[in-house]
């Protein structure tokens, strides 16, 4: 079991409410089950026949499929916590893993948070705060605005200062939301405000900032993790930088660019943020690098990170495990010269989505699935043969990942895994990954975050495609021609048939 560690008495874990949904529940979970601690989790309407609630210890309804309704229904979460008894709440990620409110609430409530404290995330969750902060400790920044930009015309004096190309993004938040490049002074005004609704759709805050647009940059994030006691160690970095729409689709771990003093450096700067703020629980520090390895401090993300499972690959530390410890009261585990890097690994995130379409979801039940196998593999998903993916969520259906002794081992092994995997029923973006790991750029690590227009790696996948497009439109015609012929023959019998009686 887990214990509390408080002034003058402890307070045994027993069990824990995954505030979360999808293939991060049941990641979750079996952390849970290896600590010896209860699980359990919530489900909206559309999630009752799920993996998760079928692998938790107990489930129990939050509302319905609107994440309004359900997963973002804090005073929800916390009655049914309360209701129940439980002693602590992982958020995972995305929902309610950012908002401060939520180990507020939780520390006033006498429930443990999975995470780091309130102060923390509102700190960080805001860019510009952040920013503020490792220019204090003297870590470059993107150059960019003093604070928020709240009009039009305040932007365009940034502008003329800085110059164009500029990047618009949004104060909270993350995931590639609220986000806008402006290559010219008559797309300002647009970008300005649907950066603002965006932001204010996906975060409840419409505040945004200008930065610099770097061309061409590498996106590189480094794991931490940090304890009650003043400790952080760093995992390594992950490179992240083949994405669309801003928002991350492949991920490595390593970076397989970064020399050892700029991994020193980068790792350094991460660890001063960390231990600066007095962070507790995992994180991540992203940061930009540019064509002429220039590194800057991007942002922090106060939660665990969608790919942190390449991370756990490589280093063989279970990040999940350690954040549930940590939230218990105890140190991190190890000490930073106990963390190595063995190996090279990948990640695919596996989308319900159409790339054909600009990525628009698909959605529907899966008739068919069959799961890629393997020496290297680690597949995290939610879904199997049946499952009804909606559109009340992200398109995130699977996370596929590939561990090798060194790069090119991983890469070829996850080519292998893609061209096994099977998902029918819905649109999928796996041809997608499996074009981008035949690309010769993506071979060489030749990356940026404009890799996939850069590569027309959209424009390939649909000429790949036409051909077969068009002969499956000449085979249903052929089938419905060759309908009409017999209707036609039929009803020629039955008339000739019908005049001689």
């Amino acid at each position: 079991m887990i214990f509390l560690i408080q002034k003058k008495k402890m307070k045994r874990i027993k069990n824990l409410l995954i505030a979360n949904r999808g293939e991060i529940a049941l990641r979750i979970i079996q952390a849970c089950r290896e600590l010896d601690i209860s699980p359990f989790v919530i489900y909206s309407e559309s999630d009752k026949d799920s993996l998760a609630c079928k692998a938790a210890d107990k489930a129990f309804f939050v509302g319905k499929s609107n994440p309004q309704l359900s997963y973002l229904n804090l005073p929800k979460i916390i009655k049914i916590a309360k209701k129940n008894n439980v002693d602590a709440i992982h958020p995972g990620y995305g929902f309610l893993s950012e908002s401060p409110l939520f180990p507020k609430v939780c520390k006033e409530e006498g429930i443990i948070f999975v995470g780091p404290p309130a102060r923390v995330m509102r700190q960080m969750g805001l860019k510009i705060e952040a920013k503020r902060l490792a220019q204090k400790l003297g870590i470059p920044v993107v150059p960019g605005s003093e604070g928020l930009v709240d009009s039009v015309e305040s932007a365009k004096k940034v502008i003329k200062r800085m110059g164009l190309p500029v990047m618009i993004k949004a104060s909270a938040g993350g995931g590639g939301r609220g986000m806008r490049v402006v290559n010219r002074i008559d797309e300002l005004e647009k970008a300005f405000y649907l950066s603002k609704s965006e932001a204010n759709e996906s975060f409840g805050d419409d505040s945004v900032y200008i930065e610099k647009y770097i061309k061409k940059p590498r996106h590189v994030e480094v794991q931490i993790l940090g304890d009650n006691f003043g400790n952080v160690v760093h995992l390594f970095e992950r490179e992240c930088s083949v994405q669309r729409n801003h928002q991350k689709l492949i991920e490595e771990a390593p970076c397989p660019v970064l020399s050892e003093e700029e991994r020193k450096r980068i790792t350094s700067y991460a660890v001063r943020i960390a231990k600066a703020i007095g962070y507790r629980s995992a994180g991540t520090v992203e940061f930009i690098m540019d064509y002429s390895r220039n590194i800057y401090f991007n942002e922090m993300n106060t939660r665990i990170q969608v790919e942190h499972g390449i991370t756990e690959l490589i280093t063989g530390i279970d990040i999940v495990k350690e954040q549930i410890r940590i939230s218990s009261g105890f140190p991190v585990s190890f000490k930073q010269r106990d963390v190595r890097i063995f190996g090279h690994a990948f990640e695919c995130r596996i989308n319900a989505e159409n790339p054909k379409k600009n990525f628009e979801g698909s959605f529907g039940r899966i008739t068919n699935y069959s799961a890629p196998k393997g020496i290297g593999l680690r597949l995290d998903t939610f879904i199997e043969k049946g499952t009804l993916i909606t559109p009340f969520y992200d398109s995130l259906i699977a996370k596929l990942m590939s561990f090798g002794r060194d790069r090119n081992e991983a890469l070829g092994r996850m080519l292998f895994f893609l061209n096994q995997f099977i998902v029918e029923g819905i649109e999928t973006n796996l041809e997608m990954h499996r074009l981008i790991f035949k690309n010769k750029g993506f071979i060489k690590a030749d990356l940026s975050t404009d890799f996939v227009k850069d590569n027309r790696i959209l424009e390939t996948l649909k000429k790949k495609e036409k051909p077969q497009e068009l002969l499956d439109v000449a085979l249903i015609a052929a089938t419905i021609n060759e309908f009409y012929k017999k209707e036609q023959t039929k009803e020629l019998d039955s008339w000739v048939l019908s005049s001689r009686t």
